[in-house]
């Protein structure tokens, strides 16, 4: 929805753990929660009893273990109590309920997390669980192999290029397009480079009201519009090579604002999701399109699509930009879609 008829809610904090291939740690995101939550702390000069609201994103399936959102509390402490939410999702999620807690006027200030232990299993295949249950699930398709017939569906329509794709990871790797295109196929038509390696990761962000983000810092990355809509989960019945859900959102998340913003995070973890998505958003051509690295640098489950917003956000607090925009999604394929607008000074 558009922001324009909610109160002024802004991001004021990000923090993150490295984005680690394997990690010693336990599922339950403890170890890597604890450095955000103390970053956040210090960064805004505030304690654990100024945070109003606590919501977090994981997933069960990654950690093996039923209700592991439970034991990740530990991170914040049990006393005093807290005003505490879940959703198994990605902590993009977490924190559009964060953002409706606030809008509400119930909390002033609300901190949302998300963490994942991807190297505690097999990713490839625990991700196989999002799909249907009845006539793909079954089949155990694992989410490379998907993406891989997705990127032929554009590369055979003429959607995109090869080198179109490899031109993507090309920004994040340093190398030439060439020196990509030189590469073996791991999932083709995909190579190692179109493909997201996995992470372990906890992402935090804190979102506070106009009041209270005012005092915290001195430039409020502030939300203009923030929307999230859904696909079908039948392969069939969509255009792969399309992301309706992500244009729908985008055309509400920006309304009637300018596409030619500063930034842009995008959450792909394929190269050749990151074309789609930057279409479907119409974005202008001096948009700065994942400075971070993206989810290319590290594909750290239930908590990448947080960053993309954190990472968005900390441009706008930094002072690097003006407008931003941050994408997140979920599901198999592009199949969930989230855009979230974010500017500073007094947009």
């Amino acid at each position: 929805m558009s922001n324009s008829t909610l109160p002024r809610i802004a991001v004021v904090g990000f923090a993150h753990s490295t984005n680690d291939p394997a990690s010693t740690g336990t599922t339950n995101g403890v170890e890597m929660l604890i450095p955000c939550f103390q970053k956040l702390y210090a960064d805004l000069g505030i304690s654990r009893t100024d945070i109003d609201f606590w919501c977090s994103g994981s997933s069960d399936y990654l950690a093996g273990r039923a209700f592991s959102f439970i034991s990740a509390i530990d991170a914040i402490g049990a006393v005093p109590p807290i005003n505490e939410s879940h959703v198994e999702m990605d902590g993009a999620w977490a924190l559009y309920e964060a953002w409706v807690k606030i809008a509400t006027g119930e909390v002033d200030v609300a901190l949302a997390y998300g963490f994942g232990k991807a190297s505690a299993g097999d990713s490839d295949r625990t991700l196989a669980m999002q799909t249907d249950p009845y006539t793909v699930a079954p089949l155990w398709p694992d989410a490379r192999s998907l993406a891989g017939l997705q990127a032929r569906a554009g590369l055979d329509s003429g959607a995109w290029t090869e080198a179109d794709m490899a031109a993507v990871a090309a920004r994040t790797t340093g190398a030439s397009v060439e020196e990509l295109l030189a590469a073996d196929y791991v999932a083709d038509p995909l190579r190692a480079h179109d493909i997201a390696p996995y992470a372990d990761a906890g992402a935090a962000v804190v979102l506070a009201s106009e009041a209270r983000a005012r005092e915290l810092v001195a430039n409020p990355a502030w939300v203009t519009g923030w929307d999230h809509r859904i696909d079908t989960p039948n392969f069939g019945a969509r255009d792969l090579t399309r992301s309706p859900s992500t244009e729908l959102a985008a055309n509400t998340a920006f309304g009637d604002r300018s596409r030619d913003v500063d930034v842009a995070e995008i959450h792909a973890a394929y190269t050749h999701q990151e074309l789609i998505v930057a279409r479907e958003l119409g974005l202008g051509a001096r948009t700065r399109i994942n400075p971070s690295g993206g989810a290319l640098t590290g594909n750290a489950l239930f908590s990448v699509g947080l960053q993309r917003i954190g990472y968005a956000a900390h441009e706008i607090l930094a002072g690097n930009a003006r407008t931003a925009v941050a994408h997140a999604t979920s599901g198999p394929l592009l199949q969930q879609n989230m855009v979230v607008t974010l500017a500073g000074g007094e947009n």
